[in-house]
């Protein structure tokens, strides 16, 4: 069975499948393989069933929509109407969306059928896939490996067939790096390209949706349905969005790929580096122009992201409190927790000494009210250690005396990382990298180790704190078996040159 969204178009257009039993297909495989790999939340079968029924009338009438024979998963933090939206974490475990998000909106116009709900790491916090209230995700190609996060379910159900395509968020690298890992391709768009309305926030001025396929043309075609401008998402760019499958269909022309010294030091996995070298030598022999670029702030990137993008999670995720919104602690237990409180210390008043007596009263004083004990359980039950780490993170750099040493120092960086961006493109059209230093590691072995498992996104941070357009794909795979994943990175709004340079890289890795 194809599994690209052109293949399968042409097939159903041939007669040689229809739509119905392409879903039928792929939830076979899901309802086989999702139980050890657990990349699907939710799935939808009967209502995708009834869809195909439609859209292949429509296609057999040449009615039928751009997306028309693409079947796709949407990450569990883009929500969806009457769907459990739950950004995989307790807090939100029961919610069910009223609404569609706008980039759902904008796939179900093109006919587009959504199969399923993909797994993450919850609130989009992670980079393995193991932060999730529905359990880990493991890697399709390898069940003991990681698919990587924060959008880890959205790459290894691409990469397992699960489905033609999907949506992940990208705040950090969490559509590219798990791209990388599963050895499909993933694109992040520029900030404002795409609108985030209905995208459940973990740093509002960093989180971008995007598309994760099997090919640079399956993503291309995606964007140019999702992107453009929304009213419900005052951050959108009013730029016109261009044809980016002409981009990818047509890729000719002059090239200049801008090589940063900084992303290939110590700390790059040997056979990925000369992997990328491998390819750049192709490129070359075909007429590119290879230049050395530099991106001096490229150290400071991995600190200047973890104290904005916590600063924002703390400020998004205050009004998950069990009041307003979100997962809430039960009343009636902590009511009646707080009255054998309160009656354990008058009991011990009773009998206690002088010295004793006043420490009692001072707890007696210091309860909780129930209001009180409500919020602090709620967060603490509903969110996740990951999550907790990062919201008290964040609102540590925010907190009176560190706001100007941490948050304000931080801004300035991301100012001056996009500035290094900026001069780089005025000599190149594209940054190429790695997207991750090392291929996918051992579910577990980096858990332990926070710091180890954020320079996971060294490579992809970047272009999030500059809000500039980046893509993974995969080149090849490394000796340990699993694939190895190459960066490219275009200016803000340069769409159409990283699609032209991508398809490009994309024709040399293949032939």
């Amino acid at each position: 069975m194809a599994v690209d969204i052109f293949n399968t178009r042409s097939k159903i257009e041939r007669g040689e499948a229809t739509l119905t039993d392409v879903v039928s297909n792929f939830a076979q495989t899901i309802e086989a393989k999702n139980p050890v790999i657990n990349a699907i939340t939710s799935l939808f079968t009967d209502q995708a069933l009834e869809q195909a029924k439609l859209i292949q009338k429509k296609i057999e009438s040449g009615t039928a929509g751009k997306l028309a024979g693409a079947v796709f998963g949407i990450k569990e933090a883009i929500v969806m109407d009457g769907s459990y939206s739950t950004a995989a974490s307790k807090m939100l475990s029961s919610y069910k969306s009223v609404y569609n998000a706008t980039v759902v909106e904008r796939l179900r116009k093109e006919d587009a059928i959504i199969l399923g709900r993909c797994n993450m790491d919850e609130f989009a916090m992670g980079s393995s896939n193991e932060n999730s209230f529905y359990g880990p995700v493991k890697n399709p190609l390898d069940h003991t490996k990681v698919p990587g996060g924060s959008s880890g379910g959205s790459a290894a159900a691409v990469a397992g067939h699960f489905i033609n395509a999907s949506l992940g968020s990208d705040t950090g690298g969490s559509i590219r790096q798990p791209a990388a890992y599963c050895g499909v391709t993933g694109m992040k768009p520029s900030y404002g390209r795409v609108s985030r309305h209905g995208l459940i926030a973990y740093a509002s001025s960093f989180d971008s949706i995007g598309p994760i396929a099997h090919s640079v043309l399956d993503t291309a075609s995606i964007l140019e349905v999702i992107a453009g401008r929304d009213p419900l998402d005052g951050t959108t760019s009013h730029e016109r969005v261009d044809e980016y499958t002409k981009a990818v269909e047509n890729p000719s022309g002059s090239l200049k790929i801008g090589v940063p010294s900084e992303y290939f030091a110590e700390g790059l996995d040997s056979e990925i580096r000369t992997r990328i070298q491998e390819v750049l030598q192709k490129l070359e022999r075909d007429g590119v122009e290879i230049i050395p670029v530099t991106l001096p702030h490229t150290p400071y990137a991995i600190a200047t992201y973890y104290i904005l993008a916590t600063a924002e999670a703390s400020s998004n995720l205050a009004r998950f409190d069990g009041a307003r919104y979100g997962y809430r602690a039960d009343m009636k237990e902590i009511s009646e927790q707080l009255r054998n409180e309160e009656n354990s210390i008058k009991q011990a008043l009773k009998v206690a000494d002088a010295v004793s007596r006043e420490e009692l009263e001072r707890q007696l004083r210091q309860l909780d009210t129930p209001l009180l004990r409500m919020y602090k359980r709620s967060r603490s039950e509903g969110f996740g250690l990951e999550v907790q780490k990062r919201i008290m993170l964040g609102t540590y750099v925010l907190s009176s005396g560190y706001y100007d040493a941490y948050y304000a120092k931080a801004q300035k960086i991301r100012r001056l990382i996009r500035d290094n961006f900026a001069s780089a493109f005025d000599k190149v059209d594209v940054i190429v990298s790695p997207t991750t230093p090392s291929t996918a590691f051992k579910i577990g072995e980096n858990i332990d180790d926070p710091l180890q498992m954020y320079l996971n996104d060294i490579y992809t941070i970047s272009a999030n704190l500059a809000g500039i357009c980046g893509i993974s794909l995969p080149i090849g795979n490394h000796s340990d078996g699993m694939p190895i994943g190459i960066q490219l990175m275009s200016n803000s709004m340069q769409e159409m040159k990283l699609f032209k340079a991508a398809s490009r890289l994309e024709h040399h890795v293949q032939n």
